[in-house]
C-alpha cells in the first residue's frame, strides 16, 4: 500500500514541477510551484527512508541490481541539483541576471532527471 501512496506523491510532485517549469515567466507562480515541488518532493524521500530503510538497502551497490543503482544514483543527484536550483534561483529573485544562464541549464538537467526518476520508481518496484 504505502507502494501506491509513494507513487500518487511522486506523480503530483512531477505535475507540480512541470507546471512549475511551464510557467516560468510568471515569477511568483513558477517560485511558489517549484518551491512546493522540491520541499513536497525531499519530504517523499525522508519517508521512503523512515518506512523502508532505503538507504541500507540503497548502499549494498554491489548486490543490487543495475537498474536499482541507477535510479538511486539520479534520485540522490537531483536532490543535490535541488540545492542549486535554490541558490541561483534565490540570486535571480535578488536581481543577479549573471546566473540566469545556469540556472536553466541546471534547471533542464534537474526535470530531466527528476523524469528518469520518476519513471525508473515504476521499473524497480516492479523488479
Amino acid at each position: 500500500m504505502s507502494t501506491i501512496i509513494f507513487q500518487i506523491q511522486s506523480t503530483l510532485i512531477l505535475l507540480l514541477l512541470w507546471v512549475g517549469v511551464i510557467n516560468k515567466r510568471n515569477r511568483n507562480l513558477h517560485v511558489k510551484l517549484m518551491s512546493i515541488g522540491i520541499i513536497w518532493d525531499i519530504l517523499l524521500v525522508l519517508q521512503i527512508e523512515l518506512t523502508r530503510g532505503a538507504i541500507a538497502k540503497a548502499s549494498a551497490v554491489v548486490t543490487n541490481a543495475w537498474l536499482l543503482n541507477f535510479h538511486v544514483t539520479i534520485a540522490v543527484t537531483t536532490v543535490v541539483l535541488y540545492g542549486f536550483m535554490v541558490y541561483f534561483g534565490r540570486k535571480l529573485l535578488k536581481g543577479d541576471n549573471s546566473v540566469r544562464t545556469k540556472h536553466k541549464a541546471l534547471g533542464v538537467l534537474t526535470i530531466t532527471l527528476r523524469t528518469l526518476t520518476y519513471i525508473t520508481s515504476f521499473l524497480v518496484v516492479r523488479n
